[in-house]
């Protein structure tokens, strides 16, 4: 019993942390626009420099990541999601394992770069994807989700931050069966939690 006790604390932290479903969706996201506004920006094409990170995040995206698709992240880099934080690589790794248990199978119906607003700088990638998980990969999808992906590069082209808000929306509300299942599962594998289960395999 003393044995499991700091990980039912950390496992208690992590749930009073996640917003509640009485929390407001905020008018803006990360780019500063109402999510009908970011969804109405026009596609532009991919940049060279690009190219390496628009192939990590599909691979993330599509529950089948590689050894090497988290060496686009920087040692610093922070990605934040509507269920939590993870910081650093190996973390971040960690949690996209982590959703590859939890969805063997998972599609990108449709995935479009963004032209950037004049508010946004220019080392800023943005990204309008939907994503389709399923528990059972040949059954039909578990749930479709549409998010945008807002990620920011350093100087050397490596992810500095990665910010995914579903439906383009700054908080997500918990009455969502489907969300509120993600939410079970994916705080079982909050960094560090699942870098015991998965990180270490």
């Amino acid at each position: 019993m003393s044995i499991l006790l700091p990980f039912r604390n950390l496992a208690r932290l992590l749930v009073t942390s996640l917003p509640s479903a009485s929390i407001r969706v905020m008018t803006t996201n990360a780019v500063g626009l109402k999510p009908e506004d970011s969804k109405a920006l026009h596609e532009r094409p991919i940049r060279s420099h690009e190219q390496p990170i628009i192939t990590a995040i599909r691979e993330m995206y599509t529950c089948s990541p590689k050894e090497t698709t988290f060496n686009v992240y920087a040692k610093d880099a922070v990605f934040h999601d509507p269920v939590g934080i993870a910081k650093g690589p190996k973390s971040i790794e960690t949690q996209f394992l982590g959703l590859a248990k939890i969805f063997p199978r998972a599609e990108i119906p449709n995935f479009r770069l963004l032209e950037n607003p004049s508010s946004v700088a220019p080392n800023t990638i943005l990204i309008d994807q939907d994503v389709s998980y399923y528990r059972n990969p040949k059954s039909t999808p578990t749930k479709t989700l549409n998010s945008l992906l807002t990620i920011t590069l350093d100087e050397s082209n490596k992810i500095k931050t990665h910010t995914e808000e579903w439906n383009h929306r700054k908080s997500t509300s918990k009455d969502d069966g489907f969300l509120g299942m993600l939410n079970e599962e994916r705080k079982k594998l909050t960094a560090n939690l699942t870098d015991i289960f998965v990180g270490k395999n």
